[in-house]
Parts: structure tokens; sequence; C-alpha cells
């Protein structure tokens, strides 16, 4: 059995609060780049440009590469042999944030009460998601969500009926109506199967995939393609001035579900689709 103290996750989960805020992962950057090379509508060429110069200037300056730097959502996959000493393990995560939107200059968006609002003054509580896999490590993602994006999102609870066209038909659906609000080009993360809850997790997982990574189902890998492309053929276009590059990814994520239901949802993030990983 390994120790693991709760200060080396509040530790790691600062930096990576700073880091994915600053630095935008390579992956993204690259399909960014791609898109400007086969852009050809002259206003969606200088949005991608200034979108390129942005997360340029972030990285080596070391600032924030959106003034909305999010709501810390952090990912826990704890081996099973690993035994966290020193302190309770939700408060040292949202002792990590606290410090790394304090100590990052970071913007603090977290309000206490989702009706009676009031801003919590450190963007904690961090939205937390463990889970428990074999081994004696404890991998650490973080990755801070926008809600100009978030807003977007959407679940459904789908009917086996609706078929294989249903959840077509539904994340074409969810990135029109989106429109320009997300700030694209955006990542689309779809999570079909599970249950309601596990359903719009999986979404959000989806998210934290390589922009450049297939599914392993051929099913799958197929489907993400062929959805990016005719999300892609919408038009809605770099910043919503049209153009061919409204996504720069979709990546699916799926579970086994009952045999009454298949639902599915849409979890949209802006071209910042930030997220920092590290391994104790």
């Amino acid at each position: 059995m390994r120790e693991i103290q709760a200060q080396q996750i509040t530790d790691v989960v600062e930096k990576l609060c700073i880091e994915a805020n600053q630095y935008l992962p390579g992956d993204v950057q690259g399909a960014i780049r791609q898109c400007r090379a086969c852009e050809d509508w002259e206003i969606a060429q200088g949005v991608l440009d200034k979108i390129i110069t942005n997360f340029e200037i972030a990285e080596n300056e070391n600032v924030p590469i959106c003034q909305d730097t999010g709501m810390a959502c952090v990912f826990l996959e704890i081996g099973q042999d690993v035994h966290i000493v020193g302190g309770d393990l939700s408060e040292a995560v949202d002792e990590g944030v606290r410090r790394g939107y304090t100590n990052g200059y970071l913007r603090k968006s977290v309000v206490k009460d989702p009706v009676r609002r009031g801003n919590t003054g450190d963007n904690t509580p961090a939205m937390l998601y463990t889970e428990i896999v074999p081994g004696e490590q404890i991998k650490v993602t973080v990755g801070p969500k926008g809600f100009g994006s978030e807003n977007m999102s959407m679940i459904r609870m789908f009917k086996p009926s609706a078929g294989l066209q249903g959840i077509k038909d539904f994340i074409l659906e969810a990135v029109e109506t989106a429109g320009p609000n997300p700030c694209p080009p955006m990542v689309v993360g779809v999570g079909i199967g599970g249950t309601f809850d596990k359903c719009a997790l999986l979404a959000k997982k989806a998210l934290m995939r390589p922009v450049d990574s297939s599914n392993p189902d051929p099913f799958y890998a197929d489907l993400e393609k062929e959805m990016l492309e005719k999300v892609n053929g919408l038009g809605i276009g770099p910043q919503g001035f049209g153009g061919k590059t409204t996504a720069i990814g979709l990546n699916i994520e799926t579970l086994p579900t009952h045999i009454a239901g298949m639902p599915c949802a849409v979890n949209i993030n802006c071209h910042v689709t930030r997220h920092k990983t590290e391994v104790i």
C-alpha cells in the first residue's frame, strides 16, 4: 500500500490550475493551425490568426488564454493500492484550486448558491470526479470550464427507437443552437449511454481526450469523423462569422445502458479547451 500525502495533491492541483489556464494543449494548437491553413474565407482567416496570436502571447508571457478562467473540474484516477494520508481529499483539492486561482491571479467565477449567488472569493469548490483504478498512483487532470460554452450544452433522454439518426440530429441541433455563443471553433464532447448523470460525465470526459485521437471502436471513430464534417458544414465558422471551421474536434465516449433508454449528452467547449494532467 503506497501512501500519498494530501499536500502533494494540493500542490499538483495548484500547479495544474495555473498551467491549464496559460498553456493551450499541443493537440488543440495543432488543430487550430491546421484549420487556419485550410480556411479560405478572409474573415475566418483573420479570426483564426488572432486566436493563434492570443494563445502564443498567453504562453510566452504566462498570462491566461481567456478572461474566463473557468470553473475547476478536477478528475482523479486513484489507484486502489493508494492510501491518502495527512488530510481530507476533497479539502486538499479545494485548497489547490484556492491557491492556484489566487497565486496565478486567475479570475474567480464561482458563486456560493446557484440562485442567491454571492461569489465564494476563491473559485472553490472544485467540481471533483473520482475513479478507482488499478495501481498505486493518482492521475490528476484539471480542466477549467468556461460557461460561455458550458451554457450551450444539452442532454436528451432518447428512447431506443430514435436510433442512430436521432443522435446525429441531436448533435447538429446542439451545435447549431449554440451558434456563435461558445466562441467557435469549438470542441464537441458527446456522451452516449449510461444513465442521465453518467451520460453527461461521459461528454465532459470526452473533452479531456486529445482532439487528434479517435474512439477505439471503429464504429464510433467513423461517427466522430462524420459528425465533425457535418458540424463544419453548418458554416457557423470562427466566432460565428462564417467559414469552414466551426469545430476543431468531436469526441464520443460511450457506456452500456438500459434496454429502455439511449441517453445522449453534448458538452460544448470553446477553442480554449484547457486541460492539464500529472501523475503522482
